[in-house]
């Protein structure tokens, strides 16, 4: 078995739960040990300090970073997430996955992400902006529309997006739209991206209920996390007939076993950034959504909150993971061995939508050709599809878990792409 990175700069909980995800699927496929590092392992690792101007005067430095995965498979691509709790360790693993997830839907790119330490509520958008500005700005040399590709993350929107595309263009001296994605639609930004990876989550519960013989119309659904991903995901499934019973963010979280106001509730959203005051349910805490009667949970929000210690608790039929780790290495085996009854639609296949329509977007900018809502949907769900069905034949063929199967999908073709590249002197 390969061992853990030795590099100390990576270490956190998250980042060695990926890495043992992935020596488990190198086991599964046996992948050979003389490439085995050089796919599990950063490419490289960007950390910068991001001094700005407050309104009141004062200078604050924040502390950023982008993690660059691989390469081999074309330019990286990932997010930019504003968060006081992100760390090098969660980005590099937030990158990592981003190789296997953009491999498995048959993109070429590669895996990245990016983050900066701050709570982004608490400055105001002349501060946010010119900490966006500055981030872009620091990270011109490793960026580019052939090199890496940023996109929108937690905590940061098509707005900010916009910031860091002008950034950018300016030091180039014309505007490359190709940049940067999840941008406003005055920029070059794709119809269907704000909805991208929420629409794709209801795509895929919508098709494995399917599977089961469930109609849409009798399932029931909890979504953990209400931002832009459980807002949008909500929405798609209640307009698909399905009945959401409880959502929550990080201010509390709301059941109504009649069923959930979306509108209301994302109004709710809009008007004062979070869910606070919502009143269209019962209060409820994060732990007891988790554990809800119902057909489909959606944690939507951070990662490693399925844990062994809630995972006996779970009473969904299907686990759809609309967040990026959100089921702890120790947690999923103990579904695994323990809820054969429980389909799971793992974060490599079930929010790869935002990834599938950022790529429409760099396309249709390369390319200063547009495409409308519907032929940008059409395209998403054709996509998604294939790697839903690349996913369950893989599945049957090794018996593999579904996780195992995404996860050893993605791998192996990035495995490919390195051994087929050779190793440069």
């Amino acid at each position: 078995m390969s061992k853990l990175p030795s590099a100390p700069i990576y270490t956190s909980e998250v980042y060695l739960m990926a890495c043992k995800q992935f020596d488990r699927a190198a086991d599964a496929i046996n992948l050979p040990e003389s490439i085995r590092d050089r796919v599990k392992h950063p490419r490289r690792a960007v950390v910068v300090s991001l001094p700005i101007k407050r309104d009141d005067g004062s200078v604050q430095v924040f502390e950023g970073y982008r993690v660059q995965h691989n390469f081999a498979t074309g330019p990286g691509k990932g997010g930019i997430r504003f968060h006081p709790d992100v760390t090098l360790g969660e980005v590099a693993a937030l990158a990592m996955w981003m190789s296997w997830k953009t491999a498995l839907a048959g993109l070429p790119y590669g895996g990245a992400k990016g983050g900066v330490i701050v709570d982004p509520s608490r400055l105001s958008a002349g501060e946010l902006e010119r900490l966006s500005r500055r981030y872009m700005q620091e990270l011109i040399p490793f960026v580019g529309p052939h090199v890496d590709v940023p996109a929108p993350d937690l905590g940061t929107n098509e707005t900010m997006m916009g910031w860091m595309a002008d950034t950018w263009s300016n030091h180039l001296g014309r505007f490359d739209p190709a940049i940067i994605t999840g941008k406003p639609l005055a920029l070059g930004g794709s119809q269907g991206r704000r909805e991208a990876t929420g629409a794709g989550v209801a795509y895929l519960v919508s098709r494995y209920l399917e599977d089961l013989g469930v109609p849409l119309g009798e399932a029931t659904v909890a979504i953990q996390g209400f931002g832009n991903v459980g807002g949008e995901a909500a929405r798609a499934l209640a307009r698909r007939g399905a009945r959401i019973i409880a959502i929550s963010d990080h201010t509390g979280g709301y059941h109504n076993a009649r069923g959930i106001d979306v509108d209301k509730a994302l109004a709710c959203v809009a008007a004062n950034r979070t869910l606070a005051d919502f009143d269209g349910g019962d209060a409820i805490d994060n732990e007891r959504l988790l554990a809800l009667d119902c057909t489909v949970l959606i944690p939507a929000a951070l990662e490693r909150v399925i844990t062994p210690e809630n995972a006996p608790r779970l009473r969904c039929r299907i686990l759809a993971e609309a967040a990026n780790g959100p089921t702890t290495f120790a947690a999923d085996r103990w579904l695994e061995e323990n809820r054969p009854d429980l389909e799971i639609i793992p974060d490599v296949l079930c929010n790869a939508g935002g990834v599938i329509v950022s790529y429409f977007e760099w396309i249709q900018n390369l390319e200063n050709y547009y495409w409308t809502r519907d032929e940008v949907l059409e395209k998403l769900f054709r996509q998604l599809e294939q790697a839903r069905e690349a996913v369950e034949r893989q599945r049957a063929r090794f018996k593999f878990s579904r996780r195992l199967a995404a996860q050893t999908l993605g791998i192996q073709r990035v495995a490919e792409a390195k051994q087929a590249r050779g190793l440069f002197p």
